[in-house]
């Protein structure tokens, strides 16, 4: 398990973001050199946990919580097949393309490892966005990504450290419970009657995710089971 490269982006003006500068940072390319990881702080008021990458829209994007974007290289070569097209190291947006984890289904919490020191927790998978479909330029894209439910997932900073592409990954911690990035995903987008199962996933959940399984178990109780997940990261 390793991460094939850390991906970085620079602010660049694009017609499909709705972010008050006109700019964004998905376009993301393989950094040479090795890239500091640490918490950039709230959503709203920080942005990427990587050094040198641009977070545009601050409401949607970026925060504690949403700080490092993995995908696994596996999961794009699904796509490449489908589209017919190449899709190179951070075509995603993603800045860890990773290599022998299965991203999507991580469980949340789960902690890695990356080199000798970063250490990042999952938090959820990622909602697809106006700007990442422009991005790829593909017809139809949110709802088809959102179908397809190979989400990569975000997560937080637990130790900062520097990390560089080609760096050893190593599953540290592997929570109890089976709510994994994708199925968070579904719950908080396709399959709302799933949101009460997230909350065995407990505080390691996104916030927006967790103040919403919440709020619908507030409203309408809880008892919907998680249906069977697939085991998290460290066993893909």
């Amino acid at each position: 398990m390793k991460v094939l490269t850390v991906n970085v982006g620079s602010p660049t003006p694009s017609p499909h973001t709705d972010g008050p500068s006109g700019l964004t940072g998905i376009g993301k390319l393989p950094s040479e050199g090795p890239v500091r990881v640490s918490d950039p702080g709230p959503k709203g008021s920080g942005g990427s946990g990587l050094s040198g990458d641009a977070v545009c829209d601050l409401r949607h994007h970026g925060g504690t919580d949403q700080a490092v974007y993995a995908y696994a290289r596996e999961e794009l070569d699904v796509w490449e097949r489908e589209l017919g097209r190449p899709l190179p190291n951070g075509s995603f947006g993603e800045n860890l393309t990773t290599s022998g984890l299965t991203v999507s289904h991580a469980l949340i919490g789960e902690r890695w490892r990356i080199g000798d020191e970063l250490v990042l927790e999952v938090t959820s998978g990622r909602i697809p966005c106006r700007t990442f479909a422009g991005h790829l330029g593909e017809r139809g894209w949110v709802k088809r990504f959102t179908r397809e439910g190979a989400t990569g997932a975000y997560l937080r900073v637990i130790t900062p450290g520097t990390i560089r592409s080609g760096d050893p990954v190593e599953v540290v911690r592997v929570p109890g419970h089976r709510i994994t990035a994708a199925l968070a995903f579904r719950a908080a987008t396709t399959e709302r009657e799933l949101l009460p199962s997230v909350l065995d996933a407990g505080d390691a959940l996104h916030a927006e995710t967790l103040r919403a399984a919440r709020e619908y178990v507030a409203k309408r109780g809880s008892g919907v089971q998680a249906p069977p997940a697939t085991g998290g990261a460290g066993r893909g």
